[in-house]
């Protein structure tokens, strides 16, 4: 099977809809007021047997948008430092410009015509990307506007737990504590656990659907 071929697999596993995982962790709730201060995404594929698998990464630190809040609770609950004077970031618009074009190469390569954010409790996620969008008149953002993939639902369904290091830890993930509240950790660990979800469907024989 070629590569054209399991592009083709990928985009028709998901209605030409690109699963990417993301994960942002912020100063705050709410997204039109509070800062972001990390995003990552992941990039999946599909091989030959139609296995979904994580093909790429992106992360990067955020340099806080002009006048964004910062609740105190958050930083300790994430561990981030924006001050830090060795902290390297990059300004909001530069950060999600670049993921916005890596998602819209590996759309191209995998012949889908929009991309789905995928995400631990992912309106969340989902509304940060969307406010950053916004707010930077960003015209080009790849995400589909309001559907998403939610793991903390999916793995609900599939483990009975919702809480990510829970949910690995029912699917045999390796989860490390004290490695979370990190975006690019947090979503590489949801990506893993997306893809385990649905190539176990796969192999339960929920797809493809046989007619």
């Amino acid at each position: 099977m070629t590569d054209s071929d399991n592009a083709s697999l990928l985009a028709n596993r998901f209605r030409t809809y690109l699963p990417v995982v993301i994960d942002v962790e912020t100063g705050g709730f709410n997204s039109n007021t509070d800062a972001i201060l990390e995003v990552a995404a992941v990039i999946l594929a599909m091989d030959e047997t139609g296995s979904l698998a994580i093909e790429q990464s992106y992360f990067h630190r955020v340099i806080p948008f002009e006048g964004a809040n910062i609740e105190e609770a958050a930083l300790k609950f994430t561990g981030i430092d924006p001050y830090h004077p060795l902290r390297i970031a990059r300004a909001e618009k530069e950060v999600f410009q670049a993921m916005f074009k890596l998602v819209r190469d590996a759309m191209k390569n995998h012949e889908c015509k929009r991309a789905i954010l995928v995400g631990h409790n992912a309106h969340f996620d989902h509304g940060f990307v969307k406010a950053a969008s916004e707010r930077h008149n960003l015209k080009r953002n790849p995400f589909h506007p309001f559907s998403s993939f939610d793991t903390a639902s999916l793995s609900g369904l599939a483990y009975g737990q919702t809480v990510l290091s829970r949910a690995c830890e029912v699917a045999r993930i390796e989860f490390d504590d004290s490695e979370a509240h990190s975006a690019r950790y947090d979503a590489e660990k949801t990506a893993e656990l997306f893809c385990c979800i649905v190539n176990r469907w796969k192999e339960l024989g929920g797809w493809p659907i046989l007619r």
